[in-house]
């Protein structure tokens, strides 16, 4: 007998549908599995066997045959092995065949039958509202997670034995409804910008990278602060909305060592050493996965050392900086991953630390400097907005009282973010300063006379490309944003103009 149940693989951030069909004839008692399974798939014939032997279920000896289409796409991961014991349930006629139409199961079997947790409970959602099925049936660890796309009824299933109950109506398991975010703190272990002492100035680029979405760049030497002002930014940044979340945990669910059972609600923040490839840091690979970029999306992707990293993997960086996502093209497959983060990179002045501090002298020639610098591409350099000196702290600024604390801080940044919405809601444009178009540019930067020449003056003596004269334009409407004004004022281009401390050094 043939049965036919639908179930999914993992594809990239996504899920694809795949009919799982199980042909039962007399012959050899053996489990065939054909359609391109990788290896945790191959082994599901023994979990399946099992399973279904703890659960009370008779398995005569029959040659089976399952069949995993379309078969030229590979299915990998654990998320087959519900599909096939139903499928082989129906088809030894244990089973009504007509009772998994309409239906999309993914789950990992234990021996003893129970439902395991699975990765990408979101991606499944998805797809089960995508293909237009009536129920999805997960395991009940995930399945509150799921039950966030607002699509089909999602079954949480503790077990193989009550699965099938469930499918003939025997015992029916209840809808799943959505995990209870009522109360969440989305500001959950954020660090507080009053631990940072003195660097005034850094402090308020901070504030503006996060009021704008701005990309930061912080050089200094060492000890002076640089990343302890970048694992702050976070808190900065408004809590993420459930849209967010649900987009932040789909891309974290695909990739995590452990499958996700809640929804993520707090900004990431990742840090990847500097000997981080480019594939890592981007994502890529044989099988495509999310890097690291994916990773930071809605959140914050700090690169500490940034001359350290490869010159391949920074380059790789461009395409998310301006285009907010990562498209990966193989000869087989072509995914695309959301890379939408704010970045802030943090670098020594020259190779030993100390070009221009008081306290030790720097024995770096100017060629040696000149050649630490190059390792950043200008390309690279336009795509960050700010550029900022972060200098050796003086004895009375660490003895100092503390200053604004990240909650008073994020207030002005909210306040900021919220007159951006309003500007742009009615235009459907970007929610941030930092991805105005230039529609939107001509229309909310335009500059007095007094404007107009301090911009030219800085096109022609920093010899500022197009793109970074652009980046100077929307940090200067960032600038207004928080003070409050709807014009842009000489005083916001040129504090604008300071924040671009490469471009003043190197010419």
């Amino acid at each position: 007998m043939l049965a036919r149940a639908l179930a999914a693989t993992p594809w990239g951030i996504e899920a694809r549908p795949v009919e799982v069909e199980v042909d039962v004839r007399l012959g050899l008692p053996q489990m065939q599995l054909v359609g391109l399974p990788d290896a945790a798939v191959r082994e599901s014939r023994e979990r399946v066997r099992a399973a279904l032997r703890h659960s009370g279920f008779e398995l005569p000896p029959r040659s089976v045959v399952v069949s995993l289409a379309p078969a030229d796409l590979r299915k990998e991961g654990n998320h087959l092995d519900v599909a096939i014991a139903v499928g082989l349930l129906a088809a030894l006629g244990q089973l009504p065949l007509d009772v998994l139409e309409g239906r999309l199961l993914a789950g990992e079997l234990g021996l003893d039958g129970s439902l395991r947790p699975i990765r990408g409970a979101l991606a499944f959602a998805d797809l089960a509202s995508r293909i237009g099925v009536s129920e999805l049936l997960l395991p009940a660890a995930v399945a509150a997670q799921a039950a966030l796309r607002r699509g089909p009824r999602v079954i949480g299933v503790p077990n193989l034995a009550a699965l099938v109950a469930h499918l003939k109506g025997e015992e029916p398991l209840p809808e799943t409804l959505p995990a209870d975010l009522d109360g969440t703190d989305r500001r959950s272990g954020v660090l507080d910008l009053a631990d940072v002492r003195g660097q005034a100035s850094a402090k308020r680029a901070l504030e503006i990278a996060a009021a704008g979405g701005h990309n930061l760049l912080l050089i200094g030497p060492p000890g002076s602060g640089k990343t302890m002002l970048a694992r702050r930014m976070p808190g900065l940044l408004p809590p993420l909305a459930l849209d967010e979340s649900i987009e932040v945990t789909k891309v974290h669910g695909m990739v995590s060592d452990d499958p996700l059972s809640r929804l993520i609600t707090t900004r990431p923040f990742r840090s990847p050493h500097s000997s981080t490839s480019e594939a890592a840091l981007v994502g890529g690979g044989s099988q495509p996965r999310p890097g690291e970029a994916s990773l930071a999306h809605h959140g914050v992707l700090f690169l500490d050392e940034l001359p350290e990293f490869r010159r391949e993997a920074l380059e790789a960086l461009r395409q998310p900086l301006e285009d907010g996502e990562v498209s990966i093209c193989r000869a087989r497959a072509r995914m695309r991953f959301p890379a939408r983060f704010a970045l802030v990179a943090a670098m020594n002045p020259c190779p030993c630390g100390h070009l221009g501090d008081p306290r030790t002298e720097c024995r770096c020639n100017p060629h040696a400097v000149e050649r630490y610098r190059a390792r950043i591409s200008g390309p690279l350099l336009d795509r960050i907005d700010l550029h900022v000196e972060v200098g050796p702290l003086p004895l009375a600024d660490l003895k100092a009282p503390s200053g604004e604390s990240t909650v008073v801080v994020a207030r002005r940044v909210e306040a900021a973010r919220s007159r951006q919405r309003e500007r742009f809601t009615s235009t459907g444009g970007p929610p941030v300063n930092a991805r105005m178009s230039p529609a939107a540019m001509r229309e909310h930067c335009a500059l007095d006379d007094t404007g107009q020449r301090l911009l030219d003056q800085a096109y022609e003596r920093l010899g500022l490309s197009a793109r970074a004269l652009d980046r100077v334009l929307k940090v200067a409407r960032t600038l207004a944003d928080l003070e409050g004004s709807d014009a842009l004022r000489p005083a916001h281009v040129a504090e604008a103009i300071q924040y671009r401390a490469l471009d003043r050094r190197l010419r």
